[in-house]
């Protein structure tokens, strides 16, 4: 009886294990580069995140959501500017991302906002992020808190063709 309860586990285990395998290695299609999160003043319940994406697959991809500990929800955002005004919208359908290309979300363009703060994002701080997408699966990444008007991660430039891999 033990022997059998010891199979059964054990394959359990192996069909587990190979399933989490499998969703590590689709996400080696996404490489992130640059993230970074603006400070927000005290009592505010939104934030944005920003990052470079590069799909480095043979199949187009999207990012279609993300979820981070620190707020209620994460919408993907586009702003866009229409008659001189600055307009900003959810892509409930995502932000698709070309095999071979890269994206770069940043002030005043595509962004990740953060709905809902639980509390304000401070400078320096680190915040979690769990990016989805529609083939590579879930990619985990931190995003470094910079100032409040913070146009780069780091004071650097953003990058425009130099990737790092996960």
């Amino acid at each position: 009886m033990k022997i059998r309860s010891l199979t059964v586990l054990a394959s359990t285990l192996m069909i587990v294990l190979s399933v989490g395998l499998a969703r590590s290695q689709s996400s080696n299609a996404i490489a992130i580069e640059g993230p970074f999160a603006r400070a927000t003043p005290v009592g505010s319940n939104v934030g944005a995140g920003y990052m470079t994406i590069t799909n480095k697959g043979a199949a187009a991809d999207r990012l279609v959501s993300a979820t981070s500990p620190v707020a209620g929800e994460v919408q993907v955002h586009e702003m866009t500017m229409q008659d001189g005004v600055s307009k900003m919208r959810a892509l409930p359908g995502g932000l698709p991302i070309e095999a071979g290309k890269s994206i770069t979300l940043a002030p005043g363009g595509s962004h990740l906002m953060f709905m809902g703060l639980k509390a304000p994002l401070k400078q320096g701080d680190k915040v979690p992020v769990t990016l989805n997408f529609e083939k590579a699966g879930k990619v985990g990444v931190t995003l470094d808190v910079q100032s409040i008007g913070a146009q780069q991660p780091n004071g650097a430039a953003m990058p425009s063709d130099h990737m790092h891999k996960m």
